[in-house]
């Protein structure tokens, strides 16, 4: 029998890092959440110490923000945060699609194709978890095909901040029918290769969502 492989050093802290960075940009979380390191480490299946470091990482990146206590709680947003979240992201994303439009082949369209498929069935049963992840996944699709790793590191960070927001309002967004409806417009754009198209249909999504939740959602305190 191959002995087993000693752990190197630092993957289990990036690996705990990994898995809570992900949980926040898909809305595994909402604002306000506490996140004990007892409580973190149980949900990943890891021990407290490469968990509290993970979590230390985030909030010195902003992801988190800390209690008086020293509890690590997800930040909320207020109304002036998130409007100048949207104005990046309404410009970044964009730019991350002009990117990818030349890369896409024939794999990558098709698994945009199902992730459509996945959020049209998601949102009929009202399906908050499935409308979310899949719109997430149909955007990433998107942005890693960029292959441009600083623009994907930038649309992460802005995501890891708003997440969060999109899930406390996830009924908010379910019940608009309008949002979302120009995924498909971006995708029919990106097979007809014009990404200027698809860039623009991106952006108006982007603000058009920002326009709904500005006006039904509650913020926090400026």
């Amino acid at each position: 029998m191959t002995p087993a492989q000693p752990t190197p050093p630092g993957a289990l802290e990036e690996e705990a890092y990994a898995a809570l960075r992900h949980e926040l940009i898909v809305g595994g979380f909402a604002p306000g959440d506490r996140l004990s390191i007892r409580g973190a480490a149980d949900r990943l299946g890891l021990s407290p110490m490469p968990v509290r470091a993970a979590i230390r990482r985030l909030v010195s990146e902003r992801a988190l923000d800390t209690t008086a206590a020293g509890t690590a709680i997800v930040p909320r947003l207020s109304r002036a945060e998130f409007t100048e979240l949207a104005g990046l992201r309404a410009q970044l994303e964009p730019h991350a699609l002009t990117l990818a439009a030349p890369r896409l082949g024939p794999k990558t369209l098709g698994a945009l194709d199902a992730q459509l498929d996945a959020f049209a069935h998601a949102k009929a049963a009202g399906d908050p978890v499935g409308t979310q992840r899949a719109d997430t996944e149909f955007l990433f699709t998107l942005f890693r095909a960029a292959e441009a790793p600083l623009v994907l590191s930038f649309i992460e960070t802005l995501w890891l901040r708003r997440s969060p927001l999109f899930w406390e309002a996830r009924w908010v967004l379910l019940g608009t029918s309008s949002l979302h409806a120009r995924h498909a417009d971006i995708l029919a754009a990106l097979r007809a290769g014009d990404a200027d198209a698809a860039a623009a249909a991106l952006a108006a999504d982007i603000e058009r969502t920002a326009e709904v939740l500005l006006t039904e959602h509650p913020f926090g305190a400026e």
